[in-house]
């Protein structure tokens, strides 16, 4: 658009407009710098959510195998008993 005084009825022109973007747009864009910024938080992102995951499913394993043993344990405990009293009542010989 020229510098003379801006009448509001004055509609611009699709090539002055697109000529003024051009010269905002003009500024040199580091492709690489960018890439490696987009890169790097995506990297770091990626690694904080992972870790958390694995934190939440260390947890949780963590305590499905405990309660499997506050489960299984007593029984195991009271099978061993009964076989050791059992093989407590045998005579030397039938025990190995």
């Amino acid at each position: 658009m020229s510098s003379e005084s801006h009448d509001p009825r004055e509609i611009p022109i699709l090539t002055e407009t697109i000529e003024a973007g051009a010269e905002a747009a003009a500024t040199p864009f580091d492709f690489e710098a960018a890439h490696a910024a987009i890169l790097a938080e995506a990297l770091q992102l990626t690694d904080s959510l992972l870790r958390r995951a694995a934190r939440e499913i260390e947890t949780s394993r963590f305590e499905s195998l405990f309660e499997s043993l506050r489960a299984e344990l007593p029984a195991l405990v009271d099978r061993l008993m009964r076989e050791q009293t059992a093989a407590a009542g045998k005579p030397d010989e039938a025990r190995d």
